[in-house]
């Protein structure tokens, strides 16, 4: 049925049991539970769009990231795990800190909900461009019911309060436009403004490193998360802007994926 899917049976039991609105385990105990028409119908469509790529978080709408659902479509990124590093590495750093945090590009929200979550002390301010990744942070800060997260439009640090931050962090576009990866079959269907940047992916790596210096309380932290091939460029442009401490940290498949550095400078 979706032979191209390296997880054929997940994506197919997914998409059934999103369709019925049951959890997977329901699959299992009424497995001779027949279909109506309308939903044999609604099945083989959702199955057919699956088998031309569209992601199975599309599909479904949902997404889980840390200890939250997500609602995911088309205008959002789809939350990858390789991105928890860097709610565990903010955590880790500001475990005894309470001064705000921000999240540049927030897309869906997760990295967002997921510190405050964790932090209800902490005041997360989050940015976002796109005015419909805006709306889907929106219901999801809805959904998740905290109080301590707030979503603004607009570029990185232009939108937020004139406050400085114990933390800022970030998945940004960084990836080439020339990049080949960009042909795979699921990446097309996400926002290629969210994925691409300039100058072989670092231009937005550059111009957060750039502005935080403007925005972090002195000894607070910047963290980056980065293709993993990029690290070392981006540990030099650190270096290069007055960071201290810079480290770049592997994800849980063994790949440099997030890089940070502390501002220590008082002022430019």
């Amino acid at each position: 049925m979706l032979g191209m899917s390296d997880s054929a049976d997940l994506d197919a039991q997914l998409l059934l049991a999103r369709l019925l609105d049951k959890p997977r385990s329901w699959l299992y105990t009424w497995p001779e539970q027949p279909l109506s028409p309308a939903q044999e119908l609604a099945f083989a469509n959702l199955v057919d769009r699956r088998r031309q790529g569209e992601p199975v978080a599309y599909l479904t709408g949902k997404r889980n990231f840390w200890k939250l659902e997500l609602l995911v479509n088309p205008a959002v990124l789809i939350p990858r795990p390789e991105t928890e590093l860097l709610v565990e590495l903010a955590l880790e750093l500001g475990q005894d800190q309470q001064g705000p945090v921000a999240d540049l590009g927030t897309g869906s929200g997760a990295i967002a909900l997921a510190l405050g979550l964790e932090r209800p002390d902490w005041q997360i301010h989050a940015s976002e461009i796109s005015d419909q990744a805006l709306l889907t942070a929106m219901h999801n800060l809805q959904a998740s019911g905290l109080q301590n997260v707030r979503l603004y439009s607009g570029s990185w640090f232009s939108p937020l309060p004139a406050i400085h931050f114990q933390l800022v962090v970030s998945n940004p576009p960084y990836i080439d436009a020339a990049d080949p990866h960009l042909l795979q079959q699921e990446l097309a269907f996400e926002p290629r403004m969210a994925l691409v940047a300039g100058e072989q992916g670092l231009a937005d790596l550059q111009q957060i490193a750039v502005e935080a210096r403007a925005h972090l309380l002195p000894g607070g932290w910047l963290l980056l998360e980065h293709g993993w091939q990029q690290a070392e460029a981006v540990r030099l442009q650190l270096a290069q802007l007055g960071y201290s401490q810079i480290l770049t940290k592997q994800d849980h498949g063994g790949r440099d994926r997030v890089t940070l550095g502390r501002w220590t400078e008082q002022e430019l």
